[in-house]
């Protein structure tokens, strides 16, 4: 698989506390991640690389051409262990008590994907035809939305919209809710923090994303760039995943 990450500190924040890596390894999985920090004092920085290194690591110890089930335990286990080391870490430093993460996660081995994720930043399937959501947020205005308490226009702008009912090093346990895609050769996987989904709609994802003419390079580039020209009011991650077939070499960049 293809596999590119790209990540801007955006217009008005100092400090990036977004974290990305996207990788396909030798053993044949590609690990794909993008982790958007919170907490004063730079510990939403510190939460975010906690998580994408922890992941990572566990992930990249796994042997090769492990069944759907043993990899989907394998994701949670490695984002529960994440949450575990950041939660350890806030618990015995008191400038980072309160630090978090979102996190969503892919792993994939040929066109098989598993996605886990806590907080809002998420994952789309994205096709010439359709843009589709995979994930659904773990925040207040989602429940609001699925409750018919707001509308989804409503909580667009919703005060309250940037709090999260679950998130990654918080707390001592959490719930890690996964999903599992069949990738197509023509589909593009996107992981991606609230940088992007605030700025730019669904529509405007999908229309950037579906040129088969761009590398994925500059695909992930112009995401960031339109998220940016719409405010850029918060740091903005992508990762962007492709399939691929059999013998076409493949690609990858760093931020």
């Amino acid at each position: 698989m293809n596999a590119v990450h790209r990540s801007d500190v955006g217009r008005v924040r100092a400090v990036n506390e977004d974290r990305a890596y996207s990788e396909t390894l030798d053993n044949g999985y590609t690990i794909a991640v993008v982790a958007d920090g919170m907490g004063g004092h730079q510990a939403g920085d510190v939460a975010s690389r906690l998580a994408v290194e922890t992941i990572v690591r566990e992930l990249s110890a796994l042997p090769a051409e492990l069944d759907a089930k043993e990899r989907r335990s394998s994701l949670e286990q490695a984002i529960l262990r994440a949450n575990d080391t950041i939660f350890h870490i806030a618990s015995q430093d008191e400038k980072y008590n309160h630090m978090g993460t979102t996190v969503v996660a892919a792993l994939a081995y040929q066109q098989e994907v598993i996605i886990g994720h806590i907080g809002d930043s998420r994952a789309y399937v994205v096709s010439r035809n359709a843009i589709r959501q995979l994930t659904e947020d773990h925040s207040l205005v989602h429940e609001l939305v699925r409750n018919g308490q707001i509308t989804a226009e409503e909580a667009e702008t919703h005060p309250r919209r940037n709090v999260l009912i679950r998130a990654l090093g918080t707390d001592e346990d959490v719930q890690v809710d996964t999903v599992e895609w069949s990738l197509k050769n023509d589909e593009v996987l996107l992981l991606c923090s609230d940088g992007l989904t605030r700025m730019i709609d669904d529509s405007t994802i999908w229309t950037i994303t579906i040129d088969p003419s761009l590398p994925l390079t500059v695909i992930a580039d112009r995401l960031i760039a339109r998220a940016i020209d719409a405010g850029g009011d918060d740091n903005v991650t992508v990762v962007l995943v492709q399939g691929q077939e059999p013998g076409i070499k493949k690609v990858g960049c760093d931020d």
